[in-house]
């Protein structure tokens, strides 16, 4: 009975050595107590602009976590918008060394997704977090850089128009595009049928009701209100539509588009009628183009007329040419509000 118990007594203190040894090698992968962010300094001011969308931005560089033995160590960086303590975190890069530089776009991109504002000078907070990858040990974040980034957008400032020409649909409703970022003059063409109204995005971009939205005041005479308003009408027709959300007004011209110019049956005398297409969307037609010069506008009239870089009419643009003659599906796109293009399809 006595040699039972001392070899129970044995196994017990083996035991307790293996749980010491496993215990030590957990020692191994402790995480260090801090590791600190090398570059940028603290302060730095980066303005980023969508013609040098490649060039690099900024360099962020720091020490190497040590572990107190060789270990394979994954580094994840880690930005947010300034003050918010990273409850938003975006984790940007990952890598196993100690440096990554992001292009203008990249850093673009990432800080307007940490919710910076475009063209504003505002905070952002980067941070590296190092884990080893191992159960026993937990991710060490570096001390906060913050660094001061004034982003950009290249997508127009829209709002919708719903109504009965499309269901009433806030996120299915065509749009109105502002002028530049900042900017409440919308412009769009827009097939219109009885009543609508104007409707802005949430903060995430999602255009639905219970979002700022606009109506007549009541007397039909180029007014928006917000509250107690009337919804705005319109006989069945293609307009252009302009809506100002600061001025509080808006207007609608009816709109029936052709083609005119040298290259045109009608030459610059008259111009040669296009038929709207609900399918497409688009204003279309078949016609002999000659190898000439010629323009869109609307009601046979320069009030309203298009021309300039093809993948961007504009109003009042330079003339467009037909560079060889021949018989051609034209089609007129204005469905894209402020990115108005067009096509000419041999036939």
């Amino acid at each position: 009975m006595k040699n039972k118990l001392n070899i129970f007594l044995v196994a017990l203190i083996s035991i307790g050595f293996w749980s010491c040894e496993d215990e030590q090698d957990l020692m191994f992968t402790t995480p260090p107590a801090e590791f600190a962010i090398l570059t940028p300094d603290a302060g730095t001011s980066v303005v980023l602009t969508p013609e040098l969308d490649t060039n690099p931005a900024l360099t962020v560089s720091w020490e190497d976590a040590d572990y107190g033995s060789p270990t394979a160590i994954t580094y994840t960086v880690e930005i947010a918008a300034g003050g918010t303590d990273f409850e938003n975190a975006i984790e940007v890069s990952t890598t196993n060394g100690t440096t990554i530089t992001w292009t203008v776009l990249e850093l673009n991109n990432a800080a307007v997704a940490a919710g910076l504002t475009p063209f504003v000078e505002e905070a952002l907070d980067i941070r590296i977090k190092s884990d080893t990858g191992t159960i026993s040990s937990q991710p060490v974040y570096s001390n906060v850089v913050t660094v001061l980034v004034t982003t950009f957008s290249t997508s127009l400032p829209a709002i919708a128009v719903p109504g009965n020409h499309q269901g009433w649909n806030p996120p299915t409703a065509p749009r109105l595009a502002s002028s530049a970022y900042g900017e409440t003059d919308y412009e769009g063409f827009v097939w219109l049928d009885g009543s609508y109204k104007f409707l802005a995005p949430d903060a995430s971009g999602a255009f639905n009701w219970g979002n700022t939205d606009w109506g007549d005041d009541g007397s039909f005479s180029g007014i928006l209100v917000e509250q107690d308003e009337t919804d705005c009408s319109a006989v069945p027709g293609y307009y252009r539509v302009n809506a100002n959300t600061t001025a509080l007004t808006y207007s609608t011209t009816l709109t029936n588009w052709g083609i005119i110019g040298a290259a045109t049956p009608g030459g610059w005398d008259a111009s040669t009628p296009l038929t709207y297409n609900a399918d497409t969307k688009m204003w279309e037609g078949i016609m002999a183009l000659t190898a000439d010069e010629f323009k869109f506008r609307a009601n046979d009239a320069w009030t309203i007329n298009f021309g300039g870089d093809p993948a961007a009419l504009t109003q009042d643009g330079g003339n467009l040419s037909v560079s060889v003659a021949g018989t051609y599906l034209v089609k007129l796109d204005l469905s894209n509000p402020r990115l108005y293009t067009y096509e000419l399809i041999a036939q």
